[in-house]
């Protein structure tokens, strides 16, 4: 009997040991893994600078509330600001629970009630940024949405023009849509996204929940554009595993997030800053980062080398160590193909293979995950003839 509820439709690995780019089942084979724990373990499996952080601080205390000043706190906070160019933090557990305390922020830093967000996107599935987000799929069966929420096209500058007003809140945006299919921003479009903002009084929420932690070849990917958000949110890789999500803001935020305004039990919680702190001081590092610019440079040339004449392939997409394969097939098909020869990939929207390696992912990995990909692909397209 299955005691779990069957809101995952699970895949037919079961896994027993993982470091690095490599996982092993049950059945003894070793895969591949190009899905870092959906964007999450960005240093690979088991990485013993996060291994060690955790024990450290497990043998100190592992949970003591947010009453209690902790230093730990205060240091992950400092990296996270400063690697954003930002000020102020709060610690909550999941990227959709840092997007949920965004929205709150925006609502209540400004008393307005309307946010725009945009189809494709996706920001979580708790109530409020189910609500943000822009897929119908994720809300199908629950009923009535949240009120004032707004979803444009995503890249359409004279849409957001047309809407956004005094009464918006915050304007929410991925500069790459993961789960939509990595859609990637126009700058044009960003730039007029945020002089709206500044005009009409609006907050720039940046979702970093996936693009973030260096997955890009920067900290945070809306660095790649000339932009200045207002808050940003960040989970998934800063915390190589360890479940932890945060909100960061301008210090004039500050006091719509006063005492009794918000909260999380766990939020901040010393076993999961531990293993952020440890990630972030080894990612957010500049010879790091060039060489996840570098990686990422490799697979997209790699990609189009080996991939891009395939008729199946329809266009290969990304930025960083964040692509997306877009084909003409059906891609639940490919990808148990993929992990039947010893490889692990993603979906993204209904139509895209999305590699998500570690960024510390060698180039020889990067060869052989490719390599599976042709001929999975390959044999699609005879199966097509």
């Amino acid at each position: 009997m299955n005691y779990l509820f069957p809101t995952y439709q699970r895949w037919e690995v079961e896994p027993v040991s993982a470091k690095g780019a490599y996982i092993t089942g049950t059945d003894g084979k070793e895969y591949l893994d190009f899905t870092s724990g959906i964007g999450v373990c960005n240093l690979g499996h088991c990485p013993s600078q996060v291994e060690e952080a955790v024990i450290s601080q497990m043998k100190k205390f592992w949970h003591v509330s947010n009453l209690f000043p902790q230093g730990i706190q205060q240091r992950a906070a400092k990296l996270l600001a400063e690697a954003a160019g930002l000020d102020l933090v709060f610690f909550a557990n999941s990227g959709a629970e840092a997007n949920e305390a965004a929205l709150k922020l925006a609502r209540k830093a400004t008393g307005r009630p309307k946010i725009i967000s945009f189809t494709k996107s996706f920001h979580g599935r708790t109530f409020g940024s189910m609500a943000a987000t822009g897929q119908d799929k994720i809300k199908k069966g629950f009923g009535q949405m949240l009120e004032t929420f707004i979803h444009l096209p995503f890249n359409d500058s004279k849409a957001l023009l047309n809407e956004i007003g005094d009464d918006t809140a915050a304007v929410i945006l991925e500069v790459i849509q993961g789960e939509g299919g990595i859609n990637i921003a126009e700058p044009e479009f960003l730039e007029t996204v945020q002089k709206a903002c500044q005009e009409k009084g609006a907050l720039l929420i940046i979702d970093e929940i996936q693009t973030g932690a260096g997955r890009t070849g920067k900290p945070f990917a809306f660095q790649h554009f000339n932009l200045q958000p207002d808050i940003i949110t960040v989970a998934k890789g800063i915390g190589n595993g360890f479940p932890i999500g945060a909100v960061i803001g301008k210090a004039e935020l500050g006091e719509a997030f006063g005492p009794g305004s918000h909260g999380s039990t766990f939020g901040g919680n010393p076993i999961a800053v531990a293993a952020a702190e440890a990630t972030m001081e080894t990612i957010f590092n500049d010879a790091f980062l060039q060489e996840v610019s570098a990686l990422g440079e490799y697979l997209t040339a790699q990609a189009e080398k080996t991939l891009g004449a395939l008729e199946t392939v329809v266009e290969i997409r990304g930025l960083g160590l964040m692509i997306g394969i877009e084909v003409d097939g059906n891609v639940p098909d490919i990808l148990s193909d993929l992990r039947s020869n010893g490889f692990i990939a993603l979906p993204a929207g209904e139509s895209v293979i999305r590699l998500l390696p570690p960024l510390n992912i060698k180039q020889s990995e990067i060869d052989q995950a490719l390599a599976f990909l042709a001929d999975s692909l390959k044999k699609l397209t005879r199966t097509a003839i």
